[in-house]
């Protein structure tokens, strides 16, 4: 995956983790200078969310991402919708009123 920082230097790397503030984790990483004349080849990186400008993830993880989606969605379709746990109802209107 090839990150792009407001700086101007990319990092090229393999996907380790990512969070909700989209600080990432990258193995294997090259780094280059926003000249384009300076690099750097690191075991390991981790860049902030708030530094990053622009991400390019390659077509093969999103189309795994939409596969994991697909096969979630079925085995939810698969499980039904029932009444609930057995013996329990709603609590509904009652009886006896008025």
């Amino acid at each position: 995956m090839l990150i792009e920082l407001k700086n101007g230097d990319t990092y090229n790397g393999r996907l380790v983790s990512c969070d909700t503030w989209m600080n990432v984790t990258l193995r294997d990483v090259i780094c280059t200078s926003r000249d384009g004349d300076r690099f750097w080849k690191l075991p390991e990186c981790y860049i902030r969310g708030t530094n990053i400008k622009y991400l390019r993830i390659p077509e093969e993880v999103i189309d795994m991402v939409n596969e994991e989606q697909i096969e979630r969605e079925r085995q939810a379709a698969s499980r039904g919708r029932g009444r609930g746990r057995l013996g329990i109802r709603g609590r509904g209107r009652g009886r006896g009123r008025g």
